[in-house]
């Protein structure tokens, strides 16, 4: 497939990512077990009316696609592509808890209709007046790499020439609840939590709405080349080395090529020896980390991502995300590698434009 141009990033988290100077603007959190998003003034953007029938989610996208489609100059997008990995959970709760107060009887469906997980795409869609090509992936961890692959594939087929993408995920005071009984977040007695050299299981849970217009062709506001992409479900922790070097093999790179590489490190000593893995097979690149600043979710590549393109365009590595010293000159090749609690592995490589 041809590469394709990242010409807008819009992101919602933890850190005050809407506004100028993110790089240097990064404060990272360890000492608690979920970090909520900061989020925006919504009714700049939104009708009053329509905020009280959002969920979360479905407000921080709206309000990241409206920043990514205003920096890429475009009114409506040849298509719109959405990846989740909770959906609209806050309806979903909001729905369930309907139906055991009220016996499974007289109830509403507004919550129902509104928990979908594709209600965010939709929503879009119809602020817009947009009646192009709608889709949502829900692939935990790797939900915002397969809304790129089939972005990519939309243009190199000459579908699209614009396309928004995005993803998105929101905690809900349920979830969180049955997360800490699994022991999927962190408890209190180990935090702080050391992201790097953790010794115990469990993350520190986050949310938050990245959105970005990929285009054919480069622009003025261009951040980065969206190169390639690779995604599997399942891999042993000895099949890393061989995983990533078949991914720049197939790219005509080798790990001297690599200038940095961003890894998913989210303090679960049981999942962070991947990184530790792929970190052996990449001595030379910049080493950085970026959970301590987003927090872990579904969704938690957008967040990288975001950072990516800043970096790339930037030409800036923050302090904060830096695992090593090594620091090249210039910035060319940025290559992402996630996964979520050792499943959904992702690598993405991002170019220099």
């Amino acid at each position: 497939m041809s590469a394709v141009y990242i010409n807008s990033a819009a992101c919602i988290s933890a850190q005050d990512t809407l506004n100028d100077h993110i790089l240097q603007n990064l404060s990272p959190e360890n000492s608690l077990s979920i970090i909520k998003a900061i989020e925006p003034n919504y009714k700049q953007f939104i009708p009053p009316a329509m905020i009280r029938r959002m969920s979360k989610t479905v407000k921080m996208s709206s309000v990241a696609s409206t920043y990514a489609l205003k920096e890429a100059g475009i009114e409506k997008p040849d298509a719109i592509i959405v990846g989740t990995g909770m959906g609209c959970s806050q309806d979903s709760e909001k729905f369930l808890k309907n139906v055991i107060d009220n016996h499974e009887e007289f109830l509403t469906p507004t919550y129902f209709i509104q928990s979908t997980h594709n209600t965010v795409a939709g929503q879009i869609a119809l602020g817009l007046q947009c009646h192009a090509y709608n889709f949502t992936y829900v692939n935990t961890s790797s939900s915002l790499e397969f809304s790129f692959l089939d972005a990519q594939l939309q243009i190199n087929d000459g579908e699209a020439y614009n396309v928004l993408v995005g993803s998105t995920d929101e905690q809900t005071d349920r979830t969180m609840e049955l997360y800490r009984l699994n022991n999927t977040i962190k408890k209190e007695e180990n935090l702080p939590v050391n992201y790097l050299n953790s010794a115990t299981a469990g993350v520190v849970w986050g949310e938050g709405a990245s959105f970005f217009v990929v285009g054919k062709d480069k622009t003025e506001n261009t951040y980065a080349q969206l190169t390639n992409i690779k995604i599997t479900n399942r891999l042993e922790v000895h099949e890393i080395t061989g995983f990533i070097q078949d991914f720049l093999a197939k790219n005509n790179l080798t790990a001297n090529d690599i200038d940095a590489v961003i890894l998913g490190f989210s303090g679960d000593s049981e999942s962070d020896v991947y990184y530790t893995q792929a970190m052996e097979l990449l001595p030379n690149s910049s080493h950085l980390y970026f959970k301590h600043l987003s927090g872990e979710f579904n969704t938690a590549s957008g967040f990288s991502t975001f950072m990516a393109c800043h970096i790339l365009k930037d030409q800036q590595i923050p302090e904060i995300m830096m695992i090593n010293a090594e620091k090249k000159n210039e910035v060319k090749n940025v290559l992402l590698y996630n996964h979520l609690a050792g499943n959904d592995h992702s690598l993405v490589l991002l170019e220099k434009a």
